[in-house]
C-alpha cells in the first residue's frame, strides 16, 4: 500500500501552490491528497474574479474540521504537510490524533507564540483594513512581491502572482492575532511526529517566531526544526523549491515506514 499525504495550503493560495511538491512525492510512490479551503473548489479566475461572499464568514475552526473530515475518511492516517496558514493547520489536526506525521512550513503562530515586530509589519494591511474580520480580503502585488515572494526574480514575480493569489477569508489573521480557536498542546505526549520550518528571508512569517513555536514543543512528543537559507515565504513554489520538498520527504519517509 502506497503511503498518503495531504497537502493544506495557506491564505491567498490554492492547492495550485503544491503542484511541484505533489510530482515530487508522486515520483516517490506517495498518493497525494490537495484538498481546497470551503468555498474554493473553483477555478482560480473564478475565485478571483469572483468569490464567494459566503468566505468572509470562513474561520479557523471551519478550515481545521473540514480537513479532519477528509482526513478521517482515508483508511490509514496519512502524512500532513502545510504551508503558513496551512502548517498552523498541520499542527492543530496532528493535536487532534489525526494523521500519522506532519510538517509545518513557515506556520503560522498557534496561540502562545507572541508575533515579532516583522511579521506584524508584513500583516499592517491586513490588521489595519477596516472590519477586515468580516470581510474577504485581497493581497496587493505589491505586498506580495515585497513580504511574501521576495526571493522570487524579479521578472518572474508578475506571473507568480497572476498564477497563485486569490482572496482569502479576513477573519482568520484577526483570529490568529488574538489566539482564538488556534490553541494546540505543546505537551500532548500522544502527537505524532512534526517537523518545523523556517525559511532565513520570510517577511511575512519571521523566523526568529518560527523558532519560538518550535521551542514551545521540547520535552514533548518528537518534534524537529530545520531552517532553509536563502528562502521567502514563498519557498514551496519559488527557484530552490526542490530542497524543500526533498527535505520534508527525507524526513517523512524516516518517519512513516512504506
Amino acid at each position: 500500500m502506497s503511503r498518503t499525504v495531504v497537502f493544506i495550503h495557506g491564505a491567498w493560495m490554492t492547492p495550485a501552490c503544491w503542484e511541484r511538491f505533489t510530482g515530487r512525492y508522486e515520483a516517490r510512490g506517495w498518493a497525494v491528497l490537495a484538498p481546497p479551503w470551503p468555498l474554493e473548489d473553483r477555478p482560480i479566475d473564478e475565485l478571483r474574479a469572483q468569490p464567494d461572499p459566503a468566505l468572509a464568514a470562513i474561520g479557523v475552526s471551519e478550515i481545521v474540521d473540514h480537513y479532519a473530515a477528509v482526513i478521517a475518511a482515508l483508511p490509514e492516517p496519512p502524512l500532513l504537510v502545510g504551508h503558513s496558514f496551512g502548517g498552523l493547520f498541520v499542527q492543530m489536526l496532528l493535536d487532534r490524533g489525526l494523521g500519522a506525521a506532519g510538517v509545518a512550513i513557515d506556520p503560522a503562530p498557534p496561540r502562545w507564540v507572541l508575533a515579532t515586530p516583522k511579521a506584524i509589519c508584513g500583516s499592517l494591511s491586513v490588521l489595519l483594513t477596516p472590519f477586515g474580520w468580516r470581510k474577504t480580503l485581497r493581497m496587493s502585488f505589491d505586498a506580495f512581491s515585497k513580504t511574501f515572494a521576495n526571493r522570487v526574480p524579479a521578472d518572474q514575480q508578475r506571473a507568480e502572482y497572476d498564477r497563485h493569489i486569490v482572496p482569502t477569508p479576513g477573519r482568520i489573521f484577526f483570529q490568529d492575532a488574538v489566539g482564538k480557536g488556534t490553541g494546540v498542546r505543546f505537551n500532548n505526549p500522544s502527537r505524532a511526529p512534526l517537523l518545523i520550518t523556517a525559511a532565513s528571508d520570510d517577511l511575512t512569517v519571521d523566523p526568529a517566531m518560527v523558532r519560538a513555536n518550535f521551542r514551545k514543543y521540547r520535552g514533548a512528543a518528537l518534534t524537529d526544526f530545520h531552517e532553509f537559507s536563502g528562502h521567502s515565504h514563498f519557498l514551496i513554489a519559488e527557484p530552490g523549491w526542490g530542497e524543500v520538498a526533498d527535505y520534508t520527504l527525507d524526513w517523512a519517509e524516516m518517519h512513516i515506514p512504506a
